[in-house]
């Protein structure tokens, strides 16, 4: 791939990540749409570990909490910290089980296609929207629980539907459980953590073990890393500071429009 794709691809890995418009649709569509290439195994691993340092470098009083909270857990000592951890932990195993199983199954690539992403665009976006703005209670992540956080947690395996967006349907789940705008994104990303550190160690497995790198140098890949390191850094404080003020109708804009995009090139009405 040349520079500039690299840098497209990262740079839409990292704004696209933590906002609830689904990152992974998003770099599937350059390759279908415009024909690039599949960019191979190394970028994946670099642009996934950019976003992840992108999330420990902005919430890290949460990461602190979090990491200072598993002692008192350990001790079954429970406080607003350990509280986070704990909901954090019952938070994360549905969508790793779930997203081990469809990669090992091979389902996940059958899901990778435009159709599909059209859909759930336009569906899920109007579910967040609509939850969002019927949504009338304002409680923070203390008042969640370790039902909410399961159900949460459940919810996050729809993510592994292309087009869905992680970030959109954790909030929706957290918006419906009454959580604040602010806080259901904190949320949100803070459970980003183990996903992406999962995905990514993944596939560096799948590098390690000789995966196709698609001829990706090393300096390339910390190129991809960095630059998606800074854009999702910039993301996430654009999203953190205005996300109260302009609700989720946006979002359920661009995802509508984007999804009907999609629908019209598929059916040839748009070409390129």
């Amino acid at each position: 791939m040349t520079w500039l794709q690299l840098l497209i691809l990262a740079l839409i890995q990292g704004l696209t990540e933590f906002l609830p418009i689904s990152s992974s649709a998003h770099l599937i569509l350059p390759k279908e749409i415009l024909g690039w290439r599949d960019q191979g195994v190394l970028i994946d691993v670099m642009a996934h570990f950019g976003t992840l340092f992108a999330v420990l470098a902005y919430f890290r009083v949460d990461v602190a909490r979090v990491l200072s909270g598993l002692p008192d857990l350990a001790r079954r000592k429970l406080n607003t910290n350990s509280a986070l951890a704990l909901n954090l932990i019952i938070a994360t195993p549905p969508a790793l089980i779930f997203g081990y199983w469809l990669h090992e199954s091979g389902f996940n690539v059958l899901l990778r296609n435009a159709f599909i992403i059209a859909i759930t665009s336009i569906v899920f976006g109007l579910i967040l929207w609509g939850v969002d703005a019927l949504a009338k209670r304002k409680k923070n992540m203390d008042d969640l629980g370790w039902m909410g956080a399961g159900f949460i947690g459940v919810s996050q395996v729809l993510a592994l539907v292309p087009g869905v967006s992680r970030s959109g349907i954790t909030m929706t789940a957290a918006r419906l459980l009454g959580i604040s705008r602010t806080e259901s994104a904190r949320f949100s990303m803070l459970m980003s953590l183990p996903i992406i550190g999962a995905s990514g160690s993944l596939a560096l497995l799948e590098l390690a073990g000789g995966a196709s790198t698609r001829g990706a140098t090393l300096t390339q890949g910390l190129f991809v890393a960095l630059i998606a390191f800074i854009a999702a850094y910039v993301s996430i404080a654009a999203f953190m500071k205005f996300v109260t003020r302009i609700g989720m109708f946006p979002f359920m804009i661009y995802r509508v429009l984007l999804g009907v995009f999609i629908l019209l090139w598929l059916y040839g009405i748009i070409t390129f």
